[in-house]
């Protein structure tokens, strides 16, 4: 029996010191793939995505209206408009009278604009060519085939010029951004179908303990739900999970488990991390490399780990499903966005009034589950000690459960939690707190 089994955690590391300690041991992975560039949101840049044409690349229209020599509207104005004479772009490339009204009926396709002419364009349409400008089409009176211009205007205005919005050559994004739905439009626009993107970074999800059943389960059985949920939110912070068949809580079975997957970038086991007889994670992680970190001051999930198997970190998550997700959170959203070359974003975070209090011990990062009541404001006072809507516009926040590692519906009732620091013992009721969301991933 060890150590750990006849003591327990009489000793366990801060969070603080913990998280960095992981992020020693996990490094960035350097394999790269090239991707469609719509399959490319949410992944991290390996190259520079260069502009391989300009935007636009054509010089165009940037007002409805009509496109003209900018010396031949030299001098006019609304008392003394310049007259011009109207055309129209024709299949044969030539310019011709156009019959009747304004812009809106004729379009260029690229034919020359002769001197004294005006050809109607539309936002968007090719500048045709000799003209160097467009006239607004609010700035014209179109008389028969007579346009008179009442402004003038300078070259270039109205027109926007090859690359005016993206030279060609241009660096449009650098290594290392996390490409947004909002980019795909200007790599399109460039001609950029394919980028060069970091890989994901490869988990093993290993969930572990003979109790455990795929469904149905019979008395003394549990449906494994842990294993399922970590690799979920492995690929939604941005790795590639491996979600392996639940292994028996004997070490040889570990043993072969953990080492089939040390080819990945991380493993992850769930459960036997306690200090139980059928505990044995850690001794087996031990025996095969080293622990690091095993028990953690956070509540739940204090009996959390990790160490290093041949240069492989290894973590080692608790086996109830609460402990298992905050610890999945804590721990291996750190190493995946690590592994990854992604951010780690602080999650979004709602300022609320805490409705009833909330305990906690000295020395011990608490995660509360709390419900939040955005309710609107009736003037009433609907909470214990007067905590509640009373005329304030904060919303409220209910705990759902503080303890209770196992009781995974508190999670699901739940909107997001309060971390409580290791220097409070509990947060009383009616003081303002902030509560994180968890679940919400940009």
């Amino acid at each position: 029996m060890s150590e750990r089994r006849e003591s327990g955690f009489k000793q366990r590391t801060r969070l603080t010191e913990a998280t960095a300690r992981l992020r020693d041991i996990v490094d960035p992975v350097d394999r790269t793939e090239r991707v469609p560039v719509t399959s490319a949101v949410g992944r991290v840049l390996a190259e520079d995505v260069p502009a391989r044409r300009p935007v636009p690349h054509y010089d165009r229209a940037a007002m409805d209206g009509f496109a003209v020599r900018a010396e031949d509207t030299f001098g006019a104005n609304a008392r003394s408009p310049a007259l011009l004479r109207k055309a129209e772009a024709t299949p044969d490339g030539e310019s011709g009278e156009d019959d009747a009204s304004g812009a809106s009926d004729c379009e260029t396709d690229g034919s020359p604009v002769a001197p004294g002419t005006a050809v109607g364009v539309h936002t968007g349409s090719e500048l045709p060519a000799g003209a160097d400008a467009v006239v607004k089409i609010e700035d014209v009176d179109v008389r028969g085939d007579d346009v008179e211009v009442g402004t003038a205007v300078a070259g270039g205005e109205n027109v926007a010029p090859v690359g005016e919005d993206v030279p060609e050559g241009t660096t449009i994004f650098e290594a290392g951004r996390r490409i947004r739905d909002s980019d795909l439009a200007l790599c399109k626009s460039v001609g950029a179908m394919r980028v060069e993107v970091v890989a994901r970074p490869t988990v093993g999800v290993v969930p572990t303990g003979e109790e455990l059943v795929d469904a149905d389960p019979q008395p003394g059985e549990v449906v494994e739900t842990n294993g399922l949920t970590v690799a979920t939110l492995v690929e939604r912070w941005g790795g590639k999970p491996a979600y392996r068949n639940v292994v028996d809580d004997e070490r040889h079975a570990l043993r072969a488990a953990i080492e089939r997957d040390l080819t990945k970038d991380l493993v992850v086991t769930t459960g036997g991390t306690s200090v139980g007889e059928r505990d044995l994670v850690p001794d087996v992680v031990s025996e095969l490399g080293e622990v690091l970190v095993h028990g953690v001051a956070l509540k739940p999930g204090h009996p959390v780990g990790f160490g290093v198997v041949r240069e492989t970190p290894v973590l080692l998550l608790p086996g109830y499903p609460v402990s298992c997700l905050v610890t999945a959170v804590q721990f291996v959203r750190r190493a995946v966005k690590r592994a990854g070359r992604l951010s780690l974003d602080p999650h979004p975070a709602t300022d609320a009034t805490l409705a009833e209090k909330v305990t906690s011990e000295v020395g011990v990062r608490t995660f509360a589950r709390v419900k939040i009541d955005r309710g609107e404001d009736d003037g009433s006072d609907d909470g214990p000690d007067g905590v509640g809507s009373g005329g304030d516009s904060t919303p409220t926040a209910r705990p759902v459960r503080t303890g209770g590692a196992g009781v995974l519906s508190s999670v699901a009732a739940a909107d997001g939690w309060v971390p409580v620091p290791e220097s409070r013992e509990g947060i009383p009721a009616g003081e303002t707190v902030t509560v994180e969301d968890w679940e919400y991933q940009p």
